[in-house]
């Protein structure tokens, strides 16, 4: 607004300030964008952080207080837990606050929250760290030489496309 006001002092003539005032009026401020779209909700699904669950994909079907939430898995007895120990996700599911876990269970086969978080990019890259933990030694000196020899066929490739502009 400060540089509007010094451009409208200079204008030598009132159409000119009339003309000013019509061309910065078509610059509205834009309302700011919501950064956080996963929110604590009743059938939030949430991953857990550490601890014995470690790892389990949880929904959270209560809110205790501001720093705990009680949640449910099919897997597991309904505990509280804290929300540093929770990673909430994208998926949420259609239940009652509290439900019975015969509901739960149907309400996140129906929602097919497995496969949604299996698909997921988050899903699939903590499936790849299970599976690279899992492996000894003899199976990542096989991935080692599988990689040389990738890179060896990209190279062999490389020089022929390089050899083919200049020629």
């Amino acid at each position: 607004m400060g540089l509007l006001r010094i451009y409208f002092n200079k204008c030598k003539t009132p159409s000119a300030a009339v003309a000013l005032l019509l061309f910065a009026s078509t610059f509205q401020a834009k309302p700011a964008k919501m950064v956080f779209k996963r929110y604590v909700e009743i059938g939030r699904v949430a991953l857990v952080n550490y601890g014995k669950d470690h790892g389990k994909l949880v929904v959270i079907v209560d809110v205790v207080d501001q720093n705990r939430a009680l949640v449910d898995a099919p897997d597991m007895e309904r505990i509280q837990m804290n929300f540093k120990r929770l990673s909430l996700t994208d998926i949420v599911i259609e239940i009652n606050r509290v439900p019975k876990k015969k509901a739960l269970i149907e309400a996140m086969e129906k929602a097919d929250v497995k496969n949604k978080w299996e698909k997921s990019s988050w899903g699939r890259k903590l499936i790849v760290q299970k599976r690279r933990a899992s492996l000894n030694d003899f199976d990542r000196f096989k991935i080692m030489l599988a990689k040389i020899k990738k890179a060896g066929v990209v190279r062999q490739e490389l020089a022929k496309l390089k050899k083919e502009i200049t020629a």
